[in-house]
């Protein structure tokens, strides 16, 4: 007689689906914060640090090329420094979530993100745009690893991994509405109806404090940590001199932060740049056809936004597929060929996206290869969800998680300045330097494999108390 297919979301009752709806909510609207950035990045820099021609004048080619190099470098310092915010707020509150809870660190690191959003949309200039971007970074990364503790010390066991994977796999929603978002507000600049898209962009990004008031009122603490918490270990709960005084804590913890920096690095320092690379072949094709600079902005705009969905429905499906084969496979199998997979796609998006009409036209230039990449790429975020609170017990979950997750954001930050510098310097004379840069920095998905034989394999296994 054949065994029913497992049915995880049975075994949730109604708190379940509160705590996981609010956690999801929290993450999903953490990533749009991330989304719009990412989406918002290139106008900001052409209006902050980019060149404007005199009245009556107009830009040589050679003029233009070195304007691009100049907002393409500093659009990739502003990726590095909210990279380290989110790295350094990720530590905090990691600490923070271990000592005084989950529910009450969720509080702080989403009213941080959403207020420091909204203020990006006042910038003058690169610096306090990169500052404000600093802030907000502080409570993107704290976000994260209270969200998936708080899920994973509350799911029943067996559902724990798809709740999880369901989690990081929501998170796609977040990028696809910072996605809708942007093509909506890029038309209404092009139409004359605001004057900077990307500054209402990054206002919409203060909603999400809304949600704060939802977990303060009815998110409680999770049993397992009221538990540990009750016992008064003191020094013990949420500490980094504890995580790395246990050899077996120490030994997770620097395995999952290399494998983290090997995924951060492919997506923040290649992966979504997909959109400016993506923004420049249709800003030449257009400006090629005659249209006018609004036109232009608009289908830019459009299409950029489009590019967006597709990788993020893609990310969508590669999260949750990779949720459901590591409960077959196993963590580090499953692992290897997501790592082998985004590297592959990665690279043809780069090198072969050369013309709009590879963009819009069917496969093997179509979308597919921008869907696969977000697959590949995506899938292996899926897996830090699942895999990271597997490796660290009650009184050291959120310090342990958010270390993996933000330590390696640290070196990360180094991976879009960069991706800047290669297209600024190394490529500078090839007519697409980004394509160049980005097909370079694809290698960094083998350490992803070279650290996988030290990692432990939990599959089917309890979390460790």
């Amino acid at each position: 007689m054949n065994e029913r297919p497992y049915r995880w979301y049975r075994e949730l009752n109604r708190y379940h689906w509160f705590v996981l709806t609010v956690a999801a909510l929290g993450w999903l609207f953490d990533t749009m914060d991330q989304q719009l950035f990412a989406l918002a990045r290139r106008p900001a820099m052409i209006e902050l640090v980019g060149q404007k021609p005199a009245e009556g004048e107009t830009f040589t080619e050679e003029q233009k090329t070195a304007d691009l190099a100049v907002v393409n470098e500093y659009a990739g310092y502003a990726t590095s420094i909210f990279l380290i915010g989110w790295a350094s707020g990720g530590l905090f509150f990691g600490v923070l979530g271990d000592r005084i809870g989950r529910a009450k660190t969720m509080v702080w690191t989403i009213l941080i993100y959403s207020l420091f959003t909204g203020l990006s949309a006042l910038s003058v200039g690169f610096w306090d745009f990169a500052f404000y971007r600093f802030l907000t970074g502080l409570g993107v990364g704290g976000e994260f690893a209270v969200g998936v503790s708080l899920v994973a010390e509350v799911m029943p066991n067996r559902a724990r991994p798809f709740a999880l994977g369901l989690l990081q796999a929501l998170s796609a929603v977040g990028n696809i509405s910072a996605a809708f978002i942007s093509m909506g507000m890029t038309q209404l600049e092009s139409s004359g109806a605001v004057n900077s898209a990307w500054r209402i962009m990054f206002v919409v990004g203060t909603l999400p404090a809304l949600l704060a008031l939802v977990i303060r009122r009815r998110l409680k603490e999770p049993e397992r940590w009221q538990a540990v918490a009750a016992e008064g270990q003191g020094s013990r709960l949420g500490s980094y001199g504890e995580l790395f005084a246990d050899p077996r804590w120490r030994r997770n913890a620097i395995v999952g932060m290399l494998l983290a920096f090997s995924g951060v690095v492919g997506l923040w320092g290649i992966g979504f740049f997909s959109y400016d690379l993506i923004s420049t072949v249709l800003r030449k094709r257009f400006e090629a056809e005659g249209l006018t600079p609004a036109d232009v902005t608009a289908k830019v705009g459009y299409w950029t936004g489009m590019v967006s969905i597709v990788q993020n429905l893609g990310g969508f499906c590669g999260i949750y597929a990779f949720s459901t084969i590591t409960q077959y496979t196993g963590r580090r199998p499953a692992f290897a060929v997501a790592f082998l997979a985004a590297m592959a796609s990665t690279a043809y998006v780069f090198w072969y996206l050369q013309d709009v009409t590879q963009f819009i036209g069917p496969f093997p230039v179509g979308v597919l290869p921008i869907f696969i990449m977000g697959f590949c790429q995506l899938s292996l975020f899926g897996g830090y969800a699942i895999y990271f609170p597997e490796l660290f017990p009650t009184r050291l979950r959120s310090t342990g998680t958010s270390f993996c997750y933000n330590v390696g954001r640290f070196v990360a930050a180094l991976g879009p300045a960069a991706l800047g510098v290669l297209t600024a310097y190394v490529f500078a004379d090839k007519a697409e330097p980004m394509r160049y840069a980005g097909v370079t920095m694809c290698g960094i998905f083998l350490l992803g494999l070279v650290v996988l034989p030290f990692a432990p394999e939990t599959k089917g296994m309890p979390l460790p108390e």
